[in-house]
């Protein structure tokens, strides 16, 4: 390993110490009891001792991503880079030219809405096999929006569960109710159910650090999820290296292989209560192809590493799911492949009628471009964008989209409060999961979604979330203030996340 090369790896973990999806969270209600942690409080060392676990965590993360990884995962160490640069320079090139070309080519007039008809879903459901090279699997979705609702119905299916519980995540916090969580897996897991936690290493990281405002004053959190989890159970933990400014920020959860949830929602007291979020119960044989990516990405994260992905990629998925539904795509972010972003760029494009867009990450330049021209032609654009963001760096480059989008004609809505959540509706054709509108999750980490086209699903998206969101929000009519700082921040955003 190089100075250089070290040096790099540095840079990376630092950045990726600033962001992140769970770094402010916002009040709630809710707490634990456990005296264990009751007791913690009255322990005048616990502060020091959390401040010195937390640069143990650190350092072994550093370790393992720099050293560990080229040895035991050479192939995602190298391709990681590699796609990474290219992603990159190619990303910057791009911004370049949209800046001061493209967008500016926009200016002028703003034309009425269209009313056009929507696209032919059929023909773009074909366009879409060409420009990802994926193809749709079968299933049925249900939508669970907010905490109350996911987390009631992932408690139940633990409960429920007869053979295995697979979760792989970005966060799984250390709160009282993220411990809650892990104390009912524990139990599981002791109960003959093969209970595998899969997490992303600087994600949990960060939020470990960090508790929300409304924890209740006596509760002290676990100093290290891994250990907490790993006492008195069989649970089976992993923790996912970082090379290279990566990160596993997929969120799926699937039960006895035949359950599956995938969403943007991560395990934490901010996910449970505070903000307004979304994920996708999900059964049918598309339930096979996302248990066949869990496995692969728990092979990967193991001491043999590539190996044992390539070995399990050749053992193929099995059938367990059930049969029956519609079809339903998977989307994903990997090394070399943003099947996401392609195929959101082309539902822009080939958008007649109208885009519905909620996200609360928004900086990619070529989706702001894009939507700008799809407006342009006279197609209702609107975006929904929180208020009360958890991030203050991407909280700045929201203003500059915002802005940007407002001049070329798109609604912006402001939703009161903290928005998690990541869904899309094209023309009818729906993508929701785990992916921001940002650089990290549409070049850069592992991402996750769901795309469809059938009525019922995009129906139920916009009945259950668009719809409401937009009536609860306030329309952004005039561009808002920003500053040469907000400006700078925005630059460096849109190389870094």
């Amino acid at each position: 390993m190089t100075f250089a090369t070290t040096s790099i790896a540095s840079v990376v973990l630092v950045a990726l110490m600033t962001g992140g999806c769970a770094l402010s969270p916002s009040p709630g209600n809710g707490g634990t009891k456990d005296p264990q942690h009751i007791n913690a409080a009255l322990d005048p060392t616990y502060k020091a001792r959390r401040a010195v676990t937390g640069g143990a965590h650190v350092t072994w993360q550093y370790a393992r991503s720099v050293y560990e990884n080229p040895v035991n995962r050479p192939v995602s160490h190298i391709t990681s880079l590699a796609s990474l640069t290219l992603k990159s320079a190619g990303g910057l090139l791009r911004r370049v030219s949209i800046a001061a070309v493209q967008m500016p080519a926009l200016n002028g007039d703003i034309p009425k809405i269209s009313n056009a008809a929507p696209m032919n879903l059929v023909a773009f459901e074909r366009t879409l096999d060409k420009t990802t090279g994926t193809r749709s699997n079968t299933g049925r979705i249900r939508f669970l929006v907010d905490g109350d609702e996911y987390f009631c119905r992932l408690v139940r299916a633990i409960d429920d569960a007869s053979e295995s519980i697979d979760i792989r995540t970005y966060i799984f916090d250390n709160d009282d109710y993220a411990v809650e969580l892990a104390d009912r897996l524990k139990a599981r897991s002791n109960e003959a159910i093969r209970v595998r936690v899969m997490l992303d290493g600087l994600g949990t990281m960060q939020a470990l650090q960090v508790d929300p405002e409304s924890i209740p004053a006596q509760y002290r959190a676990p100093l290290s999820m891994r250990a907490y989890m790993s006492n008195e159970s069989a649970v089976r933990l992993r923790i996912n290296t970082n090379p290279w400014f990566t990160g596993d920020h997929t969120k799926t959860t699937i039960i006895d292989k035949k359950l599956a949830f995938v969403g943007g929602i991560n395990i934490g007291r901010e996910y449970r209560y505070d903000w307004h979020d979304l994920m996708m119960e999900v059964t049918g044989p598309v339930v096979d192809t996302l248990q066949h990516e869990s496995d692969k990405a728990w092979a990967r994260a193991g001491l043999l590493g590539d190996f044992a992905n390539f070995v399990r990629f050749l053992k193929g998925k099995t059938r367990r799911a059930d049969d029956g539904g519609y079809p339903i795509r998977v989307l994903q972010t990997r090394n070399f492949d943003s099947d996401i972003h392609k195929a959101q760029i082309a539902a822009i494009q080939n958008a007649q009628s109208y885009i519905l867009i909620e996200n609360a990450y928004f900086s990619d330049d070529r989706t702001v471009y894009e939507l700008a021209k799809a407006r342009a032609r006279g197609v209702d654009v609107r975006v929904i964008i929180p208020a009360a963001g958890n991030h203050g760096v991407l909280n700045a480059s929201n203003k500059m989209t915002i802005n940007t989008l407002i001049r070329h004609g798109v609604r912006v809505y402001e939703y009161p409060g903290m928005s998690h959540v990541k869904a899309a509706i094209f023309d009818g054709w729906a993508s929701v999961g785990s992916a921001n509108f940002d650089k990290l999750s549409l070049k850069v980490n592992k991402e996750l979604n769901l795309a469809t086209s059938d009525p019922d699903t995009v129906a139920a998206l916009l009945d259950q979330v668009f719809i409401p969101d937009m009536m609860m929000s306030r329309e952004i009519r005039e561009p808002i203030e920003v500053t040469a700082a907000t400006r700078f921040v925005e630059i460096v955003v849109d190389e870094l996340l």
